[in-house]
């Protein structure tokens, strides 16, 4: 029982991120691939302050996500001025400054030596300590992701966001400052992700920079890719995909290592097949990129 409330725990942090990327590649039109880096942040910030400093869950939950914020500004306001591979090009710099940063700064983060020892949530009292308890709390975030989300995309920033994405001329004609639009999208995006790390965080209680590589940004990017952009099942339906597959292997009987290798062929052939016969995903409405 306890291995299927992990799986679906991870399900839930994931939607929490890949919601956080559909914001921006699905509604705005922004292919970013910085994910894990707001995502590393938000693990960080929130470990950190937990450990050394002792805040509670309830405070480090959105300190995380107030530093990802800030922190997005630096990438944005220079990056959201270049267009198309540029635009994907410069969040990649940013993404593998943020993983160096996790990885050398050894007085701040401990390097590769990781932060152990993260408390698990207390919220007023209830400690949440089994795996059906972290359920419960991961699936709130999901839901409070899921209608923020929501009601952004509802919203008349919603529609200015998809104009946007559609054809960027034509709404600066229409009055309204894309820069602004793109920065804010942004930064509630990388808020979101960090959510997500922080939940990561205190779910694992111990955390290193191998968790926060441009192939932790590859992996969420994918989940929105093959269950598509631009809907709010898409996200869902991505995560439970490219979670519960690798675990399926499991079961087959191969060794690790050809798990592994087979895990990689897997996801690039879905990449693939889904790129070529169906862009927008299997429940999406726009193709990534168009």
């Amino acid at each position: 029982m306890d291995y299927f409330l992990h799986i679906l725990i991870l399900c839930f942090i994931y939607f929490i991120a890949v919601y956080a990327v559909d914001l921006l590649a699905g509604r705005s039109g922004l292919l970013s691939i910085a994910n894990a880096a707001f995502y590393g942040i938000g693990a960080y910030t929130s470990a950190l302050l937990a450990v050394h400093w002792g805040w509670p869950f309830l405070l480090t939950a959105p300190a995380s996500m107030i530093v990802a914020a800030m922190a997005s500004l630096m990438v944005s306001l220079p990056s959201l001025r270049l267009k198309g591979d540029y635009f994907v090009i410069a969040t990649f710099a940013f993404q593998m400054i943020l993983f160096s940063i996790f990885n050398n700064w050894m007085d701040l983060t401990r390097g590769p030596l990781g932060v152990p020892g993260i408390p698990q949530p207390n919220i007023f009292g209830w400690k949440v300590s089994s795996n059906l308890e972290f359920s419960i709390l991961a699936g709130g975030f999901a839901v409070f992701a899921y209608t923020v989300v929501g009601l952004i995309v509802t919203s008349p920033f919603g529609r200015v966001l998809h104009a946007i994405r559609e054809d960027e001329v034509f709404a600066t004609g229409c009055g309204k400052s894309t820069l602004r639009y793109k920065v804010i999208a942004f930064a509630i995006s990388s808020a979101l992700a960090a959510m997500a790390g922080a939940l990561y965080a205190h779910y694992i209680t111990y955390i290193d920079p191998t968790s926060f590589t441009v192939m932790e940004s590859i992996l969420v990017l994918s989940m929105v890719i093959i269950g598509g952009a631009g809907s709010m099942w898409g996200p869902l339906v991505g995560a439970v995909v490219l979670v519960t597959l690798p675990e399926a292997l499991r079961f087959v009987g191969l060794p690790a290592a050809a798990a592994a290798n087979l895990r990689q062929i897997i996801y690039g052939a879905l990449l693939v097949v889904m790129m070529m016969a169906r862009p927008q995903g299997l429940v999406g409405r726009y193709a990534i990129g168009r």
